[in-house]
């Protein structure tokens, strides 16, 4: 609306101009004499303007005219598309006018304007290979999909244009989430351009969401050849999808398929867990536990993590605890000083049942990273060494409300996982699931604050009334069952809330299990 009154504004303002100009030049004396063969024309400044603009028009349509001569003389000697050629000239000039406007206003946001100048440049001009490209993208800029999916179809019968074409209905489909037709357009369209590096991430993106490990690692090699990807970044991504295939291949038992994508993987990445943990399964089928265990001690000594322990403790499932102490102690030798080589200590005591041991190696853990699992520890040990319960109550508690600690986190949407993963479940990023120690949200907190009172009641109707039968044991009553527990049964709280975050499986459960209270007297 603005514009359009600037419009008039201008066009009233020029032709006020124009008449004050032509009274100014009719108030001049004088004017123009010409002699011509001895007699004299006089000229008014007035006419001597009119006459200098017919004069103008005059030398157009003699140009014009003389343009029309030399191409009806072409004709006349043999060039047939000559005077074709002259007439088209003005209409081809007008066409390229409306498609450099279409051009224009696509790129200034007016979707509506550019697809009407480019549907005019279209009528005007013989060049679709130009029109169709323009009249799409002005089509999408004004939200018409199905025209311009209509311009993307038929680009595809000239080849100059049909990469064009295909990936303009790939990224069509992509916005309307059709992501199974977008894969065989992104695949059709590398095949047309495989150096195209905006494609390959686009293809190498489908082919991780839909887990085409086989596909994707092409892609990769091809990014890798064209220089779009850093050669530790391709490494990474490599390695992962490997790993990914191995962890397909032993979810089908496939161990044969499996060995050759975990050992690739591992050898990429050997600090990444999953990747050791997934070699360790390989060779431990295979009847290899040393390869599987200086698999998971290598990758331990770079990063320890409760997942390389429960790894290492299922290639000797049926030793005692007293053993398995044993054969973790170049585990515990590799970072000594390491959290998680702290409470691994500490569970394989508790489970050998020597608690000073286990406080010794817990020391001041509790108090320095005070996380769910430490916490939960600590009531094992003061459990297993005889405490009373409200001493056990006060640390679990404890471990309700502190921080579990690092978890499979995508470092993307935050999302937590109960196990690595490729591809993030929720934002279907690829290689972003890391081990990660987030703050707790407050609702988190409040949610297990509000779970004291009921653990803690728990805890007190559970606790034996027994008197010693001599000075030597103690022999505990049966624990009563709740009849409408708010929660799950007393075991089972009390075993999730103390063990819940042990993910090595080692200790931690067997310690918060009901041992006979005859037992913890005894250890004491």
């Amino acid at each position: 609306m603005l514009w359009s009154l600037l419009k008039i504004v201008l066009f009233v303002a020029l032709v006020t101009a124009a008449a004050f100009g032509v009274i100014a030049v009719m108030d001049q004396d004088g004017g123009l004499t010409v002699t011509l063969g001895g007699r004299e024309y006089p000229f008014a400044p007035i006419e001597v303007l009119v006459l200098l603009v017919l004069a103008m028009i005059a030398f157009v349509v003699i140009q014009q005219l003389a343009g029309f001569l030399i191409a009806l003389l072409r004709f006349i000697t043999g060039d047939e598309t000559a005077l074709s050629r002259f007439f088209d000239r003005s209409r081809e000039r007008r066409g390229f006018m409306a498609l450099a406007d279409a051009m224009m206003l696509n790129a200034s946001g007016d979707g509506r304007g550019a697809l009407a100048k480019a549907r005019k440049a279209d009528r005007l001009l013989d060049r679709p290979e130009l029109t169709q490209l323009v009249t799409a993208q002005a089509a999408e800029e004004a939200g018409d999909r199905l025209a311009a999916e209509e311009q993307y179809k038929a680009m595809l019968g000239d080849q100059r244009t049909r990469f064009v074409g295909v990936h303009g209905l790939m990224r069509q489909r992509l916005a309307k989430g059709e992501t199974e037709t977008a894969l065989k357009l992104a695949e059709k369209a590398f095949d047309l351009k495989p150096k195209h590096q905006g494609l390959q991430s686009t293809l190498f993106t489908l082919q991780a969401e839909q887990e085409r490990w086989d596909g994707a690692r092409r892609t990769l090699a091809q990014q890798v050849r064209t220089g779009a990807l850093p050669k530790d970044v391709a490494q990474r991504r490599d390695a992962i999808l490997n790993l990914a295939a191995a962890q397909d291949a032993l979810a089908k038992d496939d161990y044969d398929t499996a060995k050759d994508a975990a050992v690739e993987a591992h050898r990429l990445a050997p600090g990444h867990v999953p990747a050791a943990v997934a070699v360790a399964k390989v060779h431990q089928h295979q009847n290899s536990p040393r390869a599987a265990q200086r698999a998971l001690l290598k990758t331990w000594k770079l990063a320890p993590h409760p997942e390389l322990a429960a790894a290492f403790a299922e290639l000797e499932s049926e030793e005692t605890p007293s053993a398995r102490r044993s054969r973790f102690d170049p585990f515990l030798k590799a970072q000594p000083e390491h959290a998680e080589t702290r409470m691994l200590r500490a569970e394989l005591a508790i489970a050998d049942e020597d608690f000073p041991a286990a406080r010794r190696a817990m020391g001041d853990l509790a108090q320095v990273e005070p996380t769910t699992r430490a916490l939960a520890i600590m009531a094992a040990i003061e459990r297993g060494e005889g405490a009373e319960d409200k001493v056990v109550r006060g640390w679990l508690a404890k471990a309700l409300t502190a921080p579990r600690g690092p978890q499979w986190t995508c470092n993307t949407c935050r999302t937590v996982h109960p196990h690595w993963s490729a591809v993030c479940s929720n934002c279907d990023s690829f290689d972003t699931i890391d081990w990660l120690d987030l703050p707790e949200s407050p609702t988190t907190q409040a949610a297990a604050g509000a779970m004291l009172p009921v653990v803690s009641g728990m805890l007190l109707d559970s606790a034996p009334e027994a008197e010693p039968e001599d000075e030597a044991e103690v022999v505990a009553e049966p624990e009563p069952e709740p009849a409408e527990p708010v929660v799950q049964p007393r075991d089972e709280t009390v075993i999730d809330t103390v063990a819940a975050e042990d993910s090595t499986d080692l200790a931690g459960q067997e310690a918060m299990a009901d041992r006979p209270r005859e037992e913890a007297a005894k250890t004491a």
